[in-house]
């Protein structure tokens, strides 16, 4: 189960990542989100990775080719 769905396809290429961690910066420790893109969200794990490692469990649910869907699982507690 989701807490919170961010479907980044509705979002201008400016705000996408702003707003995706907007929503992770929102969970509780534990708490999952779920990402949906039209392509491969790598760029966005990568900057993730670099500012917040250790701190979330990413898992992908759906690989392509129209669609990806990542969970994104917060992993310590900012509450």
């Amino acid at each position: 189960m989701f807490e919170k769905t961010v479907d980044a396809r509705e979002y201008a290429s400016k705000d996408k990542h702003r707003v995706i961690f907007e929503i992770f910066d929102s969970l509780k420790k534990g708490e999952k989100m779920e990402l949906i893109n039209d392509h491969d969200p790598k760029p966005l794990h990568y900057q993730m990775q670099a500012e917040m490692e250790g701190q979330f469990v990413w898992e992908y649910l759906e690989e392509g080719p129209e669609v990806w869907r990542v969970s994104i699982t917060r992993n310590f507690s900012n509450k």
